[in-house]
């Protein structure tokens, strides 16, 4: 895997170029802000009655509606919801996108499953940083950045990749790291981690853990410092340093727990579980799924989303946050701004 830094990358390329951010939400605020501060015209594309304009106007960003700022634009970056994104491509993107531009993304999940076919005479890349958006905004004004992925799928221009680590740069990539990948990988992997680890697995796995402690009869409050509290603790020892940092930090007792029990949970049933999540990403089932739902006005998402926020472990989270004010100083995310 080829890496780049700042050095390897021109901002020339970007700054003679009008760049179209299309969506002001999590990763759209931030590249939006960041791009401005790195010295490139930049321009936000929303619908006429988003809640956004006022966020991103606020923050001395020009606004136009997507169709007119796609037109205006050399460069279009598509930050709306994958399950959007294809309807808001069709009606405002297309009709504006003439050859010799460029199409960029954030996720590889429209191109690698075909539901945005772009013509032939337009540059598409991917920059994907690898991290939420309230996060490249945060590493970004501190002076760092969060690592991102690049990919070029189609270059007519025969100089998109060097416009591609341009825009890395721009956000902030460049201070930390420019992997180069391709659409197809991106896409796959990060579904997968999604799914199976970072919020699927994660997400019910601390369930499972508050469940199975109260309804042994323990407290609701030790079930939850337990089971989700004290997983950011442990996840910062394995950010810093790997599952090794983590294992050297713990007691003793608690590691031979960790190799003894690990596998009873993580057990062969939940790996074969794991690649059957991992197939049906492969082979596009999960992303028609996704956009049927999505079709059909998201009934089960938000059947499964209500009965989620509705778990005892947000209500006895929420009191216990109330006791520990020092968390809500320097949030990444402020939905009143970003």
């Amino acid at each position: 895997m080829k890496i780049f830094y700042d050095q390897d990358a021109d901002l020339d390329f970007l700054k003679s170029k009008k760049v179209a951010i299309i969506g002001y939400g999590s990763q759209g605020h931030a590249h939006a802000n960041n791009l401005k501060e790195s010295g490139i015209e930049v321009i936000v594309g929303l619908k006429a009655d988003s809640p956004s304009r006022a966020k991103a106007e606020a923050s001395g960003l020009t606004v136009q509606d997507t169709a007119e700022a796609a037109f205006n634009a050399d460069v279009v970056m598509m930050l709306t919801p994958d399950e959007l994104s294809p309807k808001i491509y069709a009606q405002d993107i297309a009709p504006n996108l003439l050859p010799g531009k460029t199409l960029a993304f954030a996720h590889g999940f429209s191109i690698h499953f075909k539901k945005i076919v772009p013509p032939e005479g337009v540059n598409v890349f991917m920059v994907a940083p690898k991290g939420p958006g309230h996060l490249v905004r945060h590493e970004y004004s501190e002076g760092r950045g969060v690592p991102c992925l690049l990919a070029v799928y189609q270059d007519p221009s025969g100089n998109t990749r060097q416009l591609g680590l341009a825009y890395a740069s721009a956000i902030g990539g460049g201070r930390a790291a420019i992997l180069e990948t391709t659409f197809k990988e991106e896409t796959e992997t990060d579904l997968f981690g999604e799914q199976a680890v970072l919020c699927g697995g994660l997400a019910e796995l601390i369930q499972a853990g508050f469940d199975t402690l109260t309804e042994a009869g323990y407290s609701k409050e030790m079930a939850y410092f337990e089971c989700l509290h004290e997983v950011k603790l442990i996840v910062d020892l394995i950010y810093e340093g790997g599952l090794a940092n983590m294992r050297y930090s713990v007691s003793n007792t608690a590691e031979y727990g960790d190799l003894t029990r690990g596998k009873r949970v993580i057990n062969e049933g939940v790996r074969q579980e794991m690649k059957q999540l991992l197939a049906e990403i492969q082979s596009g089932a999960f992303a028609d799924e996704w956009m049927a739902e999505n079709e059909a006005g998201k009934p089960r998402f938000k059947e499964m989303e209500a009965a989620s926020l509705a778990h005892p472990i947000e209500a006895v989270g929420k009191e216990l946050r109330a006791m520990m004010p020092w968390l809500q100083k320097n949030q990444l995310v402020n939905k009143a701004k970003n």
